[in-house]
């Protein structure tokens, strides 16, 4: 219409479209394309992963499943940069990881990402707190002490700061193990079977303060399990199998009515 009601409805709408579009379009936390990984041995190359391509959005979490030897902590290890691809690429957070060099790799590591390791991997010769302490004290971090008893009694672990960690329990040195990996508040959490070397008690604590603190810091969290009811905790569920990952369909659990 010629007094601009049309036109101005017109860029009414179209304004609402492109921010709806920008929303859905939002930098994936990781993006792979093609990733594959080939090692040598006495009998040739052997092809350990097959092309992998997926991505993942901030704050979400992955569950990465599948039998021994399919290739999932190969592919967590890509991920986090502890490893180099043999072809593809691999985006963390906007920045190829797979073109950089193991310097680059490490202040990656150390400004964006966590680990926790099944064999949890804490320093003998460090008490508790100062495992915590030594991811903050090497990222240049204000009063890493600080942060680290705060953390340390976030885990429920304030009354053992002071303990080497052959004087804690499997399930204290994860939980120790865990407040390491988040007192850096990174991007992306990795986690290769977080419960794998725990009792069922154990394990239903460590995986509650995983998710509970993985919320609170709205960290993208991609974890390797054997554990198909701690997978069915996470957003998604990915399957790797023979080298080759595809996605998990949902199950939905069904309620009866009284």
């Amino acid at each position: 219409m010629k007094d601009g009601t049309c036109t101005n409805f017109s860029l009414f709408i179209f304004t609402d479209f492109e921010k709806e579009n920008t929303m859905t379009t939002a930098p994936a936390m990781i993006e792979t394309k093609s990733v594959i990984k080939k090692v040598n041995t006495s009998e040739g190359e052997l092809q350990i992963l097959h092309p992998i391509s997926f991505t993942v959005k901030p704050g979400e979490s992955v569950a990465i499943i599948g039998a021994s030897g399919s290739g999932k902590s190969t592919l967590l290890g890509l991920l986090a940069g502890l490893d180099e691809v043999s072809g593809g690429h691999i985006m963390i957070d906007g920045e190829p990881l797979h073109s950089m060099n193991e310097e680059q790799r490490a202040r990656l590591r150390g400004e964006k990402v966590g680990f926790i390791f099944q064999s949890f991997m804490l320093v003998q010769s460090l008490t508790a707190l100062e495992n915590i302490m030594l991811p903050a004290e090497i990222a240049g971090l204000s009063d890493p002490k600080k942060r680290a008893q705060k953390i340390l009694e976030q885990v429920g672990l304030d009354h053992r700061a002071n303990h080497f960690p052959n004087q804690l329990s499997g399930g204290e040195q994860q939980r120790v193990a865990i407040a390491r990996a988040f007192i850096t508040n990174p991007k992306i959490l990795f986690a290769d079977e977080p419960t794998g070397n725990l009792d069922s008690t154990n394990s239903s604590k460590v995986e509650n303060l995983l998710f509970d603190l993985n919320k609170e810091s709205n960290t993208t969290l991609i974890l390797v399990t054997h554990d198909n009811e701690l997978a069915q905790r996470c957003q998604r569920q990915l399957r790797m199998h023979a080298g080759e990952l595809s996605e998990q369909t949902p199950i939905l659990k069904v309620v009866s009515g009284e």
